[in-house]
């Protein structure tokens, strides 16, 4: 497990759920160990990467056998916090909110429970997603009050976005996987993981025509 005292770096953290999501492919398969070097052939990392990486939380890696890919996965989901329950909502209950909820990836497999989405529109309030209701967003603090719900998902308007998040903020809420496209300013104590499909977009077509005029000279 992961030393508390020790500063881990945000690049290592962003990596670690991309090992989650190999070891569980390799699980699937059946397979029960694997290398750090047959781990980083198929995640085009090194070798040395992956070992830097894993030791910041203990190693977890056995010389001459490698890692035992079940018990890997388990220790990596502790890290990431997936043994624990994980309730969230989704404010916001248009095309993209209820996308997140149809999601079921959530549930499944990494253990994530929408336990409602929110909505100022009259015509979405009530309808339910997946077995979720919509409710009146004049209902979220005593909402997350009531279930203490920490994570929230945020599928609105930018213009809505900061006043709602700091009122949230406020009520409980300790993190946000934040889709509305602009940065939000909230105290240090509460986390922001910013999902800017747009800027997403632009990096990905940057690289699609820089490739082009390379290729092209």
């Amino acid at each position: 497990m992961a030393n508390s005292d020790k500063n881990i770096s945000s690049a290592v953290i962003k990596r670690l759920p991309r090992y989650f999501r190999y070891l569980g492919a390799l699980k699937a398969k059946n397979i029960t160990r694997i290398s750090s070097k047959e781990l980083s052939e198929q995640m085009m990392v090194t070798a040395s990467q992956i070992r830097q990486d894993l030791n910041n939380f203990g190693g977890f890696g056995q010389q001459g056998y490698g890692y035992n890919v079940d018990n890997l996965y388990t220790e990596i989901g502790k890290i990431l916090g997936l043994d624990k329950r994980n309730d969230m909502i989704i404010v916001g209950a248009g095309n993209l909110g209820q996308a997140l909820a149809n999601y079921q990836s959530f549930n499944e497999d990494y253990g994530y429970k929408v336990m409602a989405l929110f909505d100022v529109n009259p015509k979405l309030i009530g309808i339910s997603v997946r077995g979720v209701k919509v409710l009146d967003t004049d209902e979220l603090e005593n909402f997350i009050k009531t279930h203490g719900i920490k994570i929230a998902a945020l599928t609105i308007p930018k213009d809505q976005a900061p006043a709602i998040a700091k009122k949230m903020a406020e009520w409980g809420i300790k993190g946000f996987w934040n889709f509305a496209p602009i940065d939000l300013h909230l105290p240090d104590n509460v986390t922001v993981e910013n999902v800017h499909l747009a800027e997403s977009l632009m990096t990905l077509t940057y690289n699609v025509h820089n490739r082009e005029e390379s290729e092209n000279e």
